[in-house]
């Protein structure tokens, strides 16, 4: 293993964890688009959940690359055998190699690679590229969040009126009876895209359904957050990682001033958003 990739504990410098980072997810995203609309063998996990080669090679890729012999850092990942060790792990790299999977396999270029490092249960490296589109999103705490090595911000204000929000349809639903000037975006099958395109201004509003897993969420929230957004429960709990429970409950992500706004109307009309 290189001396100078993340997730070793000398002292890289941020820089160089970046470029490493971005070097190894965009040749994650060559491994997958070599099969990306050619026929690969997939198959359904816990009876609903797609899962493709592809999936199990971008996650081989990635845990030799990022966790390997001598890294320090522990591994959680959608596509690996959870053995429960990861739990007892301060730092580590939490990875869903592809997000999307049903996209992918469909065809459509709404699926990404998403990493991010866990330091005590919160990211402090992220970084998510689709492949598709070719935006590599990168983040570290504390230094922002750029798209391709632009800086990117999520929207300002704290109306709902005129914005743009996209998510399962029972949370737009509830969303669009109190303020029905919304506009509904079309789906995005990749949940880690959904809250990036909050990160980087194109949504105003994402939701995300009860029941997704550290894995889908890690690497958007620190990129929402350092672009100036937030990422809750519809509570207003921040997300801890790597806990018993791999699993949360319904999401909504924004803008800072606009986030405080939809936890107080979610509080308010709980019935609603129930």
């Amino acid at each position: 293993m290189r001396g100078n990739e993340p997730g070793r504990d000398h002292a890289d410098t941020p820089q160089a964890q970046f470029e490493t980072l971005a070097t190894t997810l965009r040749e994650a995203g060559a491994l997958a688009l070599a099969t990306f609309q050619a026929p690969v063998r997939s198959w359904l996990k816990d009876e609903s959940s797609p899962v493709s080669e592809a999936d199990i090679a971008v996650d081989t890729f990635l845990r030799e690359r990022l966790a390997g012999p001598g890294s320090g850092t522990g591994w959680l990942s959608e596509e690996t055998a959870d053995d429960r060790s990861s739990r007892q792990a301060r730092r580590l790299w939490i990875v869903d190699p592809i997000d999307g999977t049903r996209s992918y396999l469909a065809g459509r270029p709404d699926w990404a690679i998403s990493v991010a490092l866990v330091v005590d249960g919160r990211p402090v490296l992220a970084g998510v590229f689709a492949p598709v589109t070719d935006e590599l999103f990168l983040a570290g705490a504390g230094t922002g969040a750029t798209r391709n090595g632009a800086p990117i911000k999520a929207s300002r204000g704290e109306w709902l009126e005129g914005t743009k929000v996209a998510g399962p349809k029972r949370l737009v639903q509830a969303l669009a009876a109190i303020e029905p000037r919304i506009t509904v975006a079309p789906r995005i099958g990749s949940l880690a895209l959904r809250l990036i395109r909050v990160a980087n201004g194109e949504l105003d509003v994402a939701f995300a359904s009860a029941r997704s897993h550290d894995w889908d969420l890690a690497g958007a929230d620190l990129l929402v957050h350092e672009a100036g957004g937030a990422l809750t429960t519809l509570a207003g709990r921040s997300l801890t990682y790597n806990q018993q429970n791999l699993v949360h409950d319904a999401l909504v992500a924004a803008g800072a001033a606009r986030h405080i706004a939809l936890v107080a109307l979610a509080r308010a009309r709980l019935a609603e958003f129930s």
